[in-house]
Parts: structure tokens; sequence; C-alpha cells
């Protein structure tokens, strides 16, 4: 007898406990199902999107190479469209607005090409080609004599790209007719590279400034 009425009190205590804790446990179950059940979802979506973007990505790529036709270059604009308005932080708008931007320069669209690269450098958050933006823009606006535009988009160069900005700032000094500062500005390029091979077309320039 004593020992069931000791099973009826841990019972009765199991119960409580229950009634007490027993919704809080419950809740506390469903936030957790649910938590996980969101999370396999997002990384599905995430997973989708991904797939999504280098489709695109891929097309764009696939119409660059192609012949250059009207119909080729609308795909190639189409293609970066879509990545950069729905897909923005997939890694892909960044790269097919680099793609898309070298297109259009060599169908001599300015104003395209300075458009996807104004992109990168301020939308994209691709800190990554954020530098090489920079520099292709400052080319795109050196080819439409757009001088003073050219030098502010070379300014303060990231170490990596410190002698290809100092390349491309020596082009755009000797397009002004400032020869000195043309010549100023690749010597120092020529520093920065050491033995790199670019140095030889670098020097080149340099002595076709004469004396």
């Amino acid at each position: 007898m004593a020992y069931d009425l000791e099973e009826q009190e841990k019972l009765d205590a199991i119960r409580q406990w229950w009634e007490r804790y027993g919704t809080l446990i419950v809740t506390v179950l469903v936030v957790i199902a649910a938590s996980f059940a969101g999370w396999r979802g997002w990384q599905w979506y995430e997973t989708n999107q991904a797939k999504q973007a280098m489709g695109y990505f891929e097309a764009l790529e696939t119409a660059a190479t192609n012949e250059q036709s009207e119909e080729s270059l609308a795909r190639v604009r189409a293609a970066s469209e879509t990545l950069r308005e729905d897909f923005p932080k997939s890694g892909y708008a960044s790269r097919g607005a680099l793609v898309a931007a070298r297109v259009l320069q060599e169908r001599d669209d300015y104003a395209g090409a300075t458009e996807q690269l104004n992109w990168v450098i301020e939308q994209s958050g691709d800190a990554a080609l954020v530098p090489l933006a920079r520099l292709r823009l400052a080319g795109v606006l050196l080819q439409q004599k757009e001088y003073d535009a050219a030098l502010k988009a070379l300014e303060n160069p990231p170490e990596a790209f410190a002698a290809l900005y100092a390349d491309r700032r020596g082009d755009i000094l000797a397009a002004q007719g400032k020869p000195d500062e043309a010549r100023q500005a690749w010597q120092s390029a020529v520093e920065i590279l050491g033995d790199d091979p670019m140095i030889q077309i670098i020097e080149l320039k340099i002595d076709a400034l004469g004396d």
C-alpha cells in the first residue's frame, strides 16, 4: 500500500508539473519545428535563386561570345538587367555587369557601359569587384574624353590595383596634354610593378613622350 501511495504521489507531481509547464514546452517545440522548417525553406530558396542567377549569367556569357549582332547585344542587355534587378546580391549580377560593360564598350555604347560599371561600384555590394569596375570606368570615360571624371574614378586606389591605376592615370594625363604629369604617373607604375613584364609597355609610353 505504501508503494502504491508513493507511486500516486509521483504521478500527481508529474501531472502538476505538466499542467504548469506543458503548454510552454509544447509551444517551444512548435517554435523549434517551425524555425527548422523555415531554415530549410530559406536554404531551398537561396539554392534556387543561385541556380536561376547562374542560368542568366551563362546566357549572358553565351550572347557575349557570339557574333555581336543586334540580337545578341539585346540578350546581353536583357540578361544583365534581370541579374541586377532580380538577383542583385548573387555575385553573378556584378560579374554579369562587367561582361555587359565590356561588350557595350566594344560596340561604342559608352553610356550603357558606364551604367553597368556604376552599378557595380555603387549598388552591387561586391567589394572585390569594385576596384576593377572603377579601373574599367576610367577607361570608358577616357574614350569619351571625360578626363576629370576619369581621374576621379581613380582616386584612392586600393593597394592591389595601385600600379594599374597609376598606368591608367598616365594615359588620361597624356590625353589631356600633360606629358610631365603623365610621365610621373607611369614612372610610379613602373616602380610598383618591379619585374612585371607589363613594365615594357609602360616604358614604351614614357619613351613616346620624348624628352
